[in-house]
């Protein structure tokens, strides 16, 4: 899988509202076949701070995604409310799913 994280820096008169703002791209991207996930996570040190967690089924999934209409859309409606460029981690992992944690296991409750 495609596996994404990106921090985008939002202006702080736009912060309360950025779930708003990237609603439509949200929605739009989490309904595309290829997409496996797709969440926004505030910050809790810096308000105007968003990190996106996305994954991709394949490289075929993650060229959907930056191709599709939505995408274009938001590449004009986003960064007007941004207080700079967003940063990204990409890499391609061997799996397609979320791994278990096994230094927090949780023993099965009854």
């Amino acid at each position: 899988m495609i596996f994404i994280t990106a921090k985008f820096k939002v202006r702080p008169e736009h912060a309360d509202r950025w779930p708003e703002i990237a609603a439509d791209f949200t929605t739009a991207s989490r309904s595309e076949p290829g997409c496996l996930w797709f969440h926004w996570s505030r910050s809790i040190e810096d308000p105007a701070e968003y990190v996106l967690v996305e994954a991709f089924r394949d490289d075929e999934a993650g060229a959907a995604h930056v191709q599709s209409e939505h995408f274009r859309t938001a590449q004009q409606t986003l960064p007007p409310h941004l207080a700079e460029t967003p940063r990204i981690v990409n890499t391609t992992i061997p799996q397609d799913d979320w791994s278990l944690l096994g230094e927090f296991t949780v023993p099965r409750q009854e």
